[in-house]
């Protein structure tokens, strides 16, 4: 299946301490025997039940995989290849992000990073829906987390505003749904998982590793566990577990029978609210201040401060047929004009192949989902002076 149709989970969560030296000395190896300087990434093949692996591809390139792993990590990957090209060498290079460290750290993560493509198979008739080899998606989202199912969930809603997240309703159950992947299987296992599926069941159809799978497991269990209260009885306990979970208000709502904003003053009123956290390369082993940034739930204080007075601007989300680059290139133009008249600025979008979500094109970045709960949730935390609608195409407008 090729890179750009898979669903990446960032740090590896599957791969043992040997496996995954053994693949990192092996990407070394092959780089330093091509001679490449700068920037390459290398796709493997690895088998799951022994260390048998294969190189599918070397990209000594910036590719669309490089841009991923570049707003993953927050290291920048084009800013250090650019001056490795022109002779300096890694321990000169300042690292731009946190401003003291040094090129030569590798980037450590203390989150957790989900990409999901997005394929706009729906708009075309006799279109095959299975995935291989051939890329057909259109665009990808990244959603960044402190657990792999708050992370997960926020990138199936980034993916698609109309998905609740992993939302076991969509689909009925289909054993050949399962064994072929499809850009909707995602959701015929949760289909699978609510209706009583074992995990070895589960692995033995999709071969999606039991790791993952315990831990959409994870998800729907608390599906099961809301549909039993109304909303009277859900209490604070339950609303940060669900949080931190990555239900949205609007999730917990349908499965509570209430209203999105019926969840959120109950929830705001029990004091649950989101954190906001940086993104500094080096998991805070080392003092950073950074303007990347993200919001989670599992987590106990803000990394930062709102004192300042900002304008936020909103992004155009994931790529898709007839919403692509070009309202990029509006939001990325209102933030350099806001730049010339002095004042500061929140970027919000959530799509790493974008300008407007590289970290010095803004004063504050958030990486994060445009829905109305999340707007809302760092609206009243930065209180800006004013929110820009206009230049992020359809979805903000949605909102608005």
């Amino acid at each position: 299946i090729h890179t750009g149709e898979s669903i990446v989970v960032a740090p590896s969560q599957t791969l043992s301490n040997k496996e995954y030296n053994m693949l990192r000395t092996t990407a070394i190896n092959v780089i330093r025997h091509f001679g490449v300087i700068g920037e390459c990434n290398i796709q493997y093949a690895l088998c799951p039940y022994s260390e048998e692996y294969y190189i599918i591809e070397v990209n000594a390139r910036l590719s669309r995989s490089s841009a991923l792993a570049s707003k993953a990590t927050g290291y920048p990957l084009a800013y250090v290849a650019a001056k490795l090209a022109l002779g300096i060498a890694l321990p000169d290079i300042k690292n731009s992000v946190t401003g003291v460290t040094t090129a030569c750290f590798e980037p450590s993560l203390d989150y957790c990073v989900v990409k999901i493509p997005r394929w706009d198979l729906s708009k075309f008739t006799r279109v095959n829906t299975k995935i291989g080899s051939s890329m057909k998606s259109v665009g990808e989202a990244m959603a960044i987390g402190r657990k792999f199912e708050e992370a997960f969930q926020k990138a199936l809603r980034m993916v698609d505003e109309n998905v609740m997240g992993f939302d076991p309703y969509l689909k009925p159950v289909d054993d050949e749904e399962l064994k072929e992947p499809t850009d909707k299987r995602m959701f015929v296992v949760a289909a699978a998982l609510m209706s009583g599926y074992s995990i070895q069941q589960l692995y033995d159809l999709t071969k999606i590793d039991s790791w993952f799978l315990e831990k959409m497991k994870n998800i729907t269990n608390f599906v099961k566990q809301l549909e039993t209260v109304k909303q009277q009885e859900v209490t604070a306990k339950m609303y940060l577990e669900a949080k931190q979970l990555g239900f949205s208000d609007r999730q917990i709502a349908a499965y509570v029978q209430s209203t999105e904003l019926g969840v959120r003053m109950q929830r705001e009123e029990f004091g649950v609210f989101p954190f906001v956290k940086q993104i500094d390369t080096v998991a805070a082993e080392w003092p950073a201040s950074t303007n990347y940034l993200y919001i989670t739930y599992n987590a106990t204080s803000h990394d930062v401060d709102f004192n300042d007075e900002h304008v936020m601007v909103l992004g155009s989300g994931v790529y898709r047929i007839g919403s692509s680059v070009e309202f990029d290139w509006c939001a990325v133009g209102c933030l350099r004009e806001l730049r010339k008249l002095q004042k500061k600025t929140i970027m919000l979008n959530y799509n790493p192949e974008t300008v407007s979500t590289d970290y010095d094109m803004s004063d504050r970045l958030y990486f994060e989902e445009i829905s109305f709960e999340v707007v809302m949730d760092i609206y009243n935390m930065e209180n800006p002076t004013g929110i820009i609608l206009s230049m992020g195409g359809q979805l903000p407008h949605n909102i608005a």
